[in-house]
């Protein structure tokens, strides 16, 4: 049976009865300090259903998974931008639930994380472990402080994209999937441009789960002894009903002082608060599952009544919900019957307007000139991004005039007070569609929309614009600014990330064939986003006798005998690194090779030599500062992997993933699978 507070039962109500019935409401206002859903009108009798689905999910859903009023008021978590203490890293408290989410496969889905990053916070043997119901579970966040607007300000997230399923809502993702880790106020808050009631399947949304980088603050808090205790990580902890101060603190090793200074005493249950810890707790994990539990002693005619008020109960219930569901069934019917003919006329009129844009303007204007060809090969594509009209490229752009380039054919340009980046193709752009159309991820360049100009035969792609340009010209063209050793390092990580999103998270793989420098654009955060998906191929260990790429980045399989693979990636993210660490470009002026210069001069098995050189081959603007040689080490041995000449031997991109996140603390072993478990290597 579930218990639920009134209030809280009328509250979620409310929520429901707010998204279902949107075009009864009155538009969600809000300002820094206060964000309220306003009034609503009563819901005409045909929409019925805007209470009795509510009701259902009532009957069906934990009471965790409901939203105080507390949280309606929530909005995120201020921050003041350009910290130096972000971004950092953070974790959230998790717990496995039945049916979806009782794999670490589904779960590092839903957070965008891989399965080891999950298991080895957790004390979890092995990443394909099955999970019981409320196990508990620790997952990485990477914590930024992102500015919203002037007005608003900026709050302190993990920016997670989710892509909408049946049925999915901001407020049932957030509570259920999410288990209270953000509030639907704050998904509506970082998603201005998005209307709640009208999200398409496989639309992508941004969730802002709650976290927060440790201040010198945090790292200071002292005990009646005036131990300093220094806090590393901040954990993401929704309170649950059963919960104290003292109970939080003793789960995951905390302070309660430290815990109060963080969030002070006005928490409720169901918020988000923040542990301040100097380690990750070590979770206790079941071996096995449970068995069921041993037969009691209780006599032969108290079982028999056991089991008849549980018959009773399960008669009751079914009853109850039976009745609810023919009632919803018949309301449904009889709306899509009322509405059938309106929807499908909407329809036609949505499609005919978009073929209108995709045919480059106005109503009626170039039908004659319309290429068919490249309308059939966009077809699929016209529900999923915006089809912009070539007359607002050109106003965009000045005509693509040169004072509006950025490099090569993309050009920047603002449309409706957002500056997007447009690129111009003279060619089909079909496969980057059909590619891009798969590609969701923080640390991908997000396409926005396309246009055809068939008087031309031009195609334009139009990207979100990333500020900072591409990393490439931080490294090697005068910039003011130089990047240090912290911010190449979480750079480093981002891409691997977007790999690693993109080699095991889509079907079928997706091999991007062209990583490097000048592909990996920086945003007002120095956060990386991979871009330019223009040779990327669509499946791997495929043979192609058309070399594409970029010389200094093209794995020798490839340039050789033409084999497309995830491995080509690997590698050509291996020069990356080398030019992260050195700032020598891939090819110098007088065409030496980067990644054969570096296998030269760091094949050896010393390690003291090994420092030596790396000092002297190190970037002269990351020697000016103090930072870790067991971390440059890590990543030139993380380097030096990716390039192996055979890329069975190459680790994979999970390997990576972890290697590099573990790399302020220890360097890496190199064998030849890989990259080892990690050891420390002595550098100094």
């Amino acid at each position: 049976m579930f218990c639920f507070h009134s209030s809280t039962v009328v509250y979620v109500l409310q929520t429901h009865q707010y998204k279902s019935c949107h075009n009864q409401i009155k538009q969600w206002q809000g300002n820094k300090n206060q964000h309220k859903p306003t009034k609503m009108n009563s819901c005409k009798p045909h929409h019925l259903s805007c209470v009795l689905i509510p009701i259902l999910i009532l009957l069906l859903v934990h009471p965790s998974h409901a939203q105080t009023q507390s949280q309606v008021n929530n909005t995120g978590y201020t921050c003041r931008a350009n910290q130096s203490n972000y971004p950092c890293q953070a974790y959230a408290f998790y717990r496995a639930t039945s049916p979806d989410f009782l794999d670490l496969a589904s779960i590092g889905d839903l957070f965008s994380v891989s399965r080891v990053m999950i298991s080895t916070p957790s004390n979890i043997s092995s990443p394909s472990s099955p999970l019981i119901p409320d196990q508990s579970l620790f997952i990485p966040l990477t914590c930024s402080c992102n500015t919203i607007n002037n007005t608003f300000g900026a709050i302190s997230y993990a920016n997670l994209s989710y892509s909408f399923k049946p049925n999915d809502t901001f407020f049932l993702v957030s509570t259920v999937k999410y288990q209270n880790l953000t509030t639907y106020p704050s998904v509506e808050v970082v998603n201005p441009t998005l209307v709640p009631t009208n999200i398409s399947i496989g639309q992508s949304v941004i969730f802002p789960i709650f976290c927060k980088c440790p201040t010198e603050n945090n790292n200071n808090t002292t005990q009646n002894n005036q131990n300093q205790v220094n806090n590393n990580y901040m954990i993401s902890y929704v309170v649950q009903p059963s919960d104290n101060i003292s109970s939080i603190a003793s789960r995951f090793g905390s302070q309660e002082q430290a815990i109060r200074d963080v969030n002070g005493d006005g928490f409720r249950v169901y918020d988000t608060i923040f542990v301040p810890v100097a380690k990750l707790p070590v979770l206790s994990q079941p071996s096995v599952a449970p068995a069921a539990p041993p037969p009691s002693g209780n006599s032969d005619a108290a079982a028999d009544d056991d089991r008849a008020g549980t018959v009773k109960g399960l008669a009751i219930g079914l009853g109850i919900t039976g009745l609810l569901l023919i009632l919803v069934t018949g309301l449904w019917v009889y709306r899509e019957v009322l509405f059938k003919g309106r929807v499908w006329m909407v329809r036609d009129e949505e499609q005919q307007k978009k073929q209108d844009m995709y045919i480059g303007g106005k109503e009626g204007k170039g039908n004659k000139q319309l290429d068919l060809k490249l309308m059939a090969n966009v077809s699929d594509c016209l529900d999923k991004y915006r089809v912009f009209g070539i007359e607002e490229l050109l106003e965009a752009t000045e005509g693509f005039h040169e004072s509006c380039l950025i490099k090569g054919s993309v050009y920047k340009g603002e449309i409706d007070g957002e500056v997007y980046a447009i690129k111009k193709m003279k060619w089909n752009a079909y496969e980057e569609l059909k590619i891009l159309q798969k590609v969701n991820h923080g640390n991908m360049v997000k396409l926005e929309g396309f246009c055809i100009d068939p008087e031309e035969t031009n195609c334009y792609l139009v990207y979100e614009y990333v500020e900072n340009g591409s990393l490439y010209s931080w490294l090697h063209e005068d910039h003011k600014e130089k990047l240090n050793w912290k911010t190449r390092l979480r750079i480093a990580i981002d891409i691997a990330n977007g790999l690693q999103y993109i080699h095991e998270h889509t079907r079928p793989r997706v091999v991007h064939k062209d990583i490097k420098s000048s592909n990996i654009l920086l945003d007002s955060n120095m956060r990386a986003k991979i871009a330019n998906f223009g040779l990327a191929k669509s499946g791997m260990n495929a043979i192609t006798m058309h070399i594409v790429g970029t010389q200094g980045y093209i794995a020798p399989e490839y340039l050789a005998d033409g084999v497309v693979s995830t491995k080509m990636d690997v590698f050509s993210f291996g020069v990356v690194l080398l030019e992260l660490v050195s700032g020598k470009e891939a090819i110098d002026e007088e065409g030496n090779i980067l990644w054969a210069s570096a296998l030269r001069t760091f094949e050896v098995d010393n390690e003291q030599e090994k420092a030596r050189r790396l000092k002297e081959w190190l970037d002269k603007d990351i020697l000016r500062e103090t930072c870790s040689m067991e971390s440059l080490m890590g990543v030139l041995t993380i380097a030096i992997a990716c390039l192996n000449r055979d890329p069975s031997k190459r680790p994979s991109i999970v390997d990576i993933v972890y290697a590099l996140c573990k790399s302020e603390y220890t360097g890496f072993d190199i064998s030849d699978e890989g990259i080892s478990s990690p050891r420390l290597v002595m550098a100094r």
